[in-house]
């Protein structure tokens, strides 16, 4: 709640934003590029990350996050922890704690500083148990194990630095639903966490909604652009060469192609209309 007191939407029952359903799906059809783009000019500089290994790169994946920290072992903490989740009794290991908090449409974040021999903090037993409570999937700092089996259950994905037969050592979960740092990115529990074949962008819930319409916007200024391109009539604007005329002949466009359309009619009007204003310097 503190962290995102700027939320003004629903939340779920732990207090993390729920990102309405119908952004995830949303989320799915638009570039990471164009995300971080939308990203960068609102001042959000450090929220992707790349280079990872996954159960299925091919396929994207997209949830809101539920984040869990992972520390090295240090035996005088790992007593105070163990005591803390006897009192709220909580079983089983303690990377088994922040699956049972999982909800469906979630996707399970963990900073586990990279570790991958000893670092695995999900064999196939938990990887089906985070597959029935969110049918999405995780993006791990970590390694895993049981890499064929989890690669088996249906609607399941998984992002991780690597694959290792070691099970979990020296390692503890520290906290549920902080902050962490997922490389180079810091992610909030709630954010919009959107993982495509080259990487994963964590979209903060306050911008979810802008971000998305902003990229699908992106899109269609794309699609028609390239429709131009094919047809030789962009001259040497290869790029754009975004005039009101050409906004105005994107719009009929849009209206030809309804089908090409996410949003809905008047937020594209909107951003149609902000678009064809004169940029202001920030």
């Amino acid at each position: 709640m503190f962290y995102t007191s700027g939320w003004k939407g629903d939340r779920l029952p732990d207090g993390r934003p729920k990102v309405p359903d119908d952004l995830l799906k949303r989320a799915l059809d638009v570039s990471i590029e164009d995300v971080w783009d939308y990203l960068r000019d609102e001042g959000y500089r450090c929220q992707f990350e790349g280079g990872w290994q996954a159960l299925h790169i091919e396929k994207p994946f997209a949830g809101r996050a539920l984040t869990a920290q992972y520390m090295p072992l240090r035996p005088d903490m790992a007593k105070a922890i163990a005591a803390e989740g006897k009192a709220e009794r909580r079983v089983s290991g303690n990377n088994s704690w922040p699956i049972n908090e999982l909800q469906i449409g979630d996707v399970y974040v963990a900073d586990g500083f990279g570790k991958i021999v000893e670092g695995t903090l999900i064999g196939s037993n938990l990887g089906n148990g985070i597959a029935a409570h969110t049918h999405t999937g995780f993006v791990f700092d970590s390694g895993i194990r049981d890499q064929e089996e989890n690669r088996a259950i249906p609607n399941f994905n998984g992002f991780y630095r690597g694959y290792d037969p070691s099970a979990w050592a020296d390692m503890t979960l520290t906290a549920i639903n902080s902050p962490v740092r997922i490389g180079r990115a810091t992610v909030l529990p709630g954010d919009l966490v959107l993982a495509k074949t080259d990487g994963v962008i964590f979209i903060p819930a306050i911008l979810a909604e802008a971000s998305i319409s902003s990229a699908e916007f992106t899109n269609l200024k794309d699609d028609f652009n390239f429709e131009l391109n094919r047809q030789g009539k962009n001259g040497a604007e290869f790029e754009g060469g975004w005039t009101a005329a050409k906004y105005a002949a994107l719009s009929k466009w849009v209206d030809a192609h309804p089908e090409m359309l996410k949003m809905p009619r008047a937020e594209f009007a909107e951003l149609l209309a902000k678009a064809t204003q004169p940029r202001q310097r920030r």
